[in-house]
């Protein structure tokens, strides 16, 4: 058993197939049997052998090489692709709905029509399946695809002159992310690193894993050559440790003779900041008085005479509180009713 490279017409990915001993050139048109059915194919290599082992993970295999009717169906699948590409694109600007028309695909047997599109939201596309179904007289359906898939389908070049990978030979996308950029040491700027669809470039994850492990590498010979190195002697006399608590001298308590003789000179302060000695009823010091100019001798009307007087006439004035009793009235006739 051999083994075959073909590229399908719809989508565009090259797949292998299992061939018998069926002798296909290159660039030679062919029928296989895929998971969605017939197909019409284009070889890309020519058929290898493979061992038996190898057998069981393909489950694709060629049926044929394209014959006059083959050819003449699909050139009418061609150009029915063509027709309902226009009547749909009629009906959704007729109706407004925000969606993009990508691609449409005619199955081999003409019994289905499929729909590619683009929407940034849910799309209710109920009657327009109706008037599709109606006028193309078949069975439609309606896929609703990502931006990295309609690069897929539609294809083109990339910024290195190539054929975009998506459309080639990858056969599933990768998660891709910004930090495979900064690890790189590329340019974050997006319309740098950005491929057709607007997203990150795919080839960002073809060397990452390679960058890592040279990251690794290089922290671990670091490391390495840290711990051969001798540690360095600098001129400072490095910080003494402090002794274990059991190996600290102990201090000498102090003597009960010590303490009455502190107690003697410094005596201690109460709660108030006074001495505890000192009698607060002792009578204040006396405080020299002026002699230049005595009360007496001062004229009447003067602001010290003034000072004095009504400093006597408050003193006068104020008098203790007598604990007076409040006088009460005799009952009434009410009170002495509500008592009985």
């Amino acid at each position: 058993m051999n083994v075959v490279k073909v590229r399908l017409r719809k989508p565009r990915r090259v797949f292998s197939f299992l061939c018998t001993e069926l002798p296909l050139k290159r660039d030679e048109s062919c029928i296989v049997l895929s998971d969605r059915g017939e197909e019409f194919g284009t070889c890309i290599l020519p058929p290898e052998p493979c061992p038996d082992e190898m057998q069981k993970r393909f489950s694709m295999k060629v049926l044929r090489k394209v014959t006059e009717k083959d050819a003449k169906n699909c050139a009418y699948i061609e150009e029915e692709e063509t027709r309902a590409r226009s009547i749909c694109l009629k009906k959704i600007k007729d109706r407004k709905l925000p969606m993009k028309l990508v691609d449409v695909e005619v199955t081999f047997d003409k019994r289905k029509i499929i729909f590619y599109f683009t929407a940034d939201d849910r799309v209710d596309f109920r009657e327009l399946v109706r008037d599709l179904a109606h006028d193309l007289r078949a069975r439609i359906e309606m896929r609703h695809i990502q931006v990295r898939d309609e690069a897929k389908m539609v294809g083109g070049l990339g910024g290195c002159g190539r054929e975009l990978c998506c459309s080639s030979w990858m056969n599933e996308f990768r998660p891709i992310s910004m930090r495979m950029a900064k690890a790189q040491n590329l340019s974050l700027n997006p319309s740098k690193i950005s491929g057709q669809c607007g997203r990150l470039l795919c080839c960002l994850s073809y060397e990452n894993e390679q960058y890592e492990a040279m990251r690794k590498k290089a922290r671990q010979e670091a490391k390495a050559r840290q711990a051969k190195e001798p540690a360095k002697v600098t001129g400072d006399a490095p910080a003494a440790e402090k002794p274990a608590r059991s190996e600290r001298p102990e201090r000498p308590r102090k003597s009960e003779e010590d303490r009455s003789n502190k107690s003697d000179v410094a005596p201690s302060r109460g709660a108030r900041g006074r001495r505890k000695d000192s009698d607060p009823k002792a009578a204040p010091p006396e405080t020299k008085a002026d002699t230049t100019t005595p009360k007496s001798a001062a004229p009447e009307g003067t602001p010290e005479k003034q000072s004095v007087e009504g400093e006597e006439k408050k003193t006068a004035r104020r008098r203790p509180r007598r604990n007076r009793k409040r006088k009460r009235g005799p009952r009434s006739d009410n009170s002495a009713g509500n008592q009985s």
